[in-house]
């Protein structure tokens, strides 16, 4: 059978067990298996033994059920309280007030989480009910929730940059150092939003934010702020130092947040085995996903997908930006339909030597599919954080999807300036120490 009809037949087959409700990791492990017998190689049992091995064995996937954990544990106990105490005493005088409050927690957060759903969820449990109590807009205050809760796939120690670092065979210390500056200015890009709109929106803001605003309550703030920024700083201060790697510095980290969460008075025998099992289940389903990514990637090998797909992007003569703009919409209308850790594993053998030849640095592509990826999280249908936020509120998908519009654009943004200014990305990893 032709290549090009091979290729439209497992993409329909795909697309179809999908849309059957088929678990991601089961779908890519068929598809993988119609490919081999469609190139006339009949061993799919043993190729599939020794392809599942060689993806569940690299020595980096252990930093990954580390980190989930680490999250897990700060997800289930008072330490996530303590941002939003922290913070707000320190933002009430700021245009837009609390609703920046949502921004900053997701973005500390995100920095123990690597989960944006876990970010939107846990940020959004406590910040929801206080501003609507208090009069905030409903629709700013999920916005703000909707698009921030994304920083948990950018800010490091992110969960899809260890996948995408062991599919791309990229550093995964370098990756964690690239996505800082750009999780920065993502942070950035809504605060400012947010400031513009609370000047341009000032009636639709409480007179005051509820909470003390004075330098002795900012002083309070800080001493609960403080354990949880001073974990952030040294789990990645560490690897950037070149002092440890990042499975050692996860698990420095799920050691430090059992010892804060200890100290606070929060950490039980109950919220230790949730966090415990949460982490187990997380990890499996994305262990999973990667066995059945191995191998398809294996079978698209033996088709001669990846190669034909390069040689035919390169006929076209497409510049690196035209290329970039393509990858772009592909993996909008991609997360439209599978998360974020899906369409990593699904698209990065594919992709990389179109990259490669158009000679893209594969550290700033990890860190360009990360912002992408983000966008796709608040995009219908499957847009996993509108999913999350309309669990927390009982609001509309439309409505939530609507108010989080303004942060998928700034996204966007975010994508343009990386895109023009690389170095945003680059920079940072050129003096790392080395390990």
């Amino acid at each position: 059978m032709d290549m090009m009809w091979i290729s439209i037949l497992l993409a329909f087959a795909m697309l179809a067990l999908l849309s059957l409700g088929v678990w991601v990791s089961f779908t890519l492990i068929a598809i993988g298996g119609l490919g081999l017998i469609l190139s006339e190689n009949y061993q799919v049992d043993l190729l599939f033994a020794t392809s599942s091995w060689g993806a569940s064995t690299a020595w980096s996937l252990t930093a990954l059920p580390l980190f989930i954990w680490m999250g897990e544990v700060l997800f289930r106990t008072r330490l996530s309280e303590d941002l939003f105490k922290g913070l707000s005493p320190w933002l009430g005088g700021v245009p837009g007030k609390l609703l920046h409050v949502n921004i900053l927690s997701c973005g500390i957060f995100a920095a123990v989480s690597g989960s944006s759903a876990a970010t939107a969820a846990t940020i959004g449990r406590m910040t929801l009910p206080e501003l609507r109590k208090q009069g905030y807009s409903d629709r700013m205050a999920i916005g703000t929730l909707a698009g921030s809760g994304t920083l948990g796939l950018l800010i490091p120690p992110s969960i899809i940059l260890i996948v995408y670092g062991v599919a791309a065979e990229v550093s995964i210390a370098r990756l964690f150092i690239a996505g800082a500056l750009p999780g920065l200015l993502l942070v950035s890009l809504f605060m400012g939003f947010t400031m513009i709109w609370g000047y341009l929106h000032k009636d639709e803001l409480p007179k005051t934010t509820g909470h003390e605003t004075s330098w002795s309550a900012r002083v309070k703030g800080l001493r609960k702020l403080l354990p949880v920024v001073g974990l952030i700083g040294f789990v990645l201060g560490s690897i950037y130092g070149g002092i440890t790697t990042p499975t050692e510095a996860a698990a420095i980290g799920v050691t430090g947040a059992l010892v804060l969460a200890a100290c606070t008075g929060s950490l039980s025998r109950h919220s230790f085995m949730d966090s415990l099992l949460g982490a187990v289940k997380s990890s499996c389903m994305i262990g999973f996903i990667l066995v059945g990514a191995h191998f398809l990637t294996l079978a698209m090998g033996f088709l001669g997908i990846p190669k034909a797909l390069a040689l035919w992007i390169s006929g076209m003569s497409l510049s690196p930006m035209e290329l970039i703009l393509y990858l772009t919409v592909l993996f909008v209308i991609l997360g439209c339909f599978l998360d974020g850790i899906s369409v990593v594993v699904l698209t990065v053998a594919v992709i990389l030597p179109m990259v490669q030849a158009a000679n893209i640095d594969l550290l700033w592509f990890g860190i360009f599919i990360v912002l992408v990826v983000e966008m796709s999280q608040i995009t219908p249908p499957v847009g996993f954080n509108l999913f999350v936020i309309q669990a927390l509120t009982g609001k509309n998908i439309l409505y939530v999807a609507k108010a989080a519009l303004p942060f998928f654009l700034l996204i966007g943004v975010a994508i343009l300036l990386i895109s023009i200014f690389p170095e945003i990305v680059t920079y940072l990893p050129t003096t790392m120490s080395q390990n």
